[in-house]
């Protein structure tokens, strides 16, 4: 279910995360050289192993704008959040970001949770109701995408929230700015976009974990 929404200066964490209880995951290994065709199809690599902008892939995909849903922005101090270990990249104290990126028709194509110095996250997210790529493409940020992990495993709240049975693909990366990380980024993707991209059946004995 969604989670519910939360005054950036908001004292207390009431709030929790979809992560993915993964029944496999990859590290930065394998996002480098990729996985076998059988394994994953080619054009789900580039979706998440590409370091391009996912909203606008969606857009492409679609031919609809990709807009978004914040469902958090919850200010959580100190705390690692349960986030992947990359998470200490980011300052603190930090500011956690959550949002559904559906088609402007409303289909979900799509969970993500962010983590942002909670100092400096107006200057990138002036508006916080558009997607991130939008928000920076207006600013005109050079940016570099750093992804560090994939996942493919379960989660309830996605299976209702996408209407859609997992297990599901994800990944999780940093954004780099003048060379300093700007954020950190977990997205989840609704098997709806099988429609685009095919289908894909990810063979797990036979992937070895990174």
């Amino acid at each position: 279910m969604a989670a519910t929404v939360k005054p950036t200066n908001s004292a207390s964490i009431t709030t929790t995360w979809h992560a993915l209880d993964p029944i496999w995951e990859g590290g930065e290994e394998i996002v480098q050289q990729g996985l076998p065709h059988s394994q994953l199809a080619p054009a789900w690599q580039i979706l998440l192993l590409g370091d391009g902008s996912p909203t606008r892939h969606l857009q492409l995909l679609t031919t609809e704008p990709t807009e978004v849903d914040v469902i958090d922005m919850s200010i959580i101090g100190m705390a690692d959040d349960g986030a992947p270990k990359h998470i200490q990249a980011v300052p603190a104290p930090r500011l956690r970001r959550q949002v559904w990126l559906r088609k402007a028709s409303g289909q979900r194509l799509a969970y993500a949770a962010s983590w942002w110095d909670a100092n400096h996250v107006d200057e990138y997210l002036q508006n916080r109701n558009i997607p991130i790529w939008a928000s920076l493409s207006r600013l005109r940020s050079e940016l570099y995408r750093d992804i560090q992990g994939i996942y493919y495993g379960h989660c309830e709240a996605l299976e209702t929230a996408f209407e859609e049975k997992g297990p599901f693909w994800g990944r999780h990366y940093l954004f780099w700015h003048h060379g300093q990380p700007l954020t950190l980024i977990y997205e989840v993707f609704s098997p709806y976009l099988q429609k685009y991209l095919g289908e894909t059946q990810l063979e797990v004995e036979s992937v070895q974990e990174c």
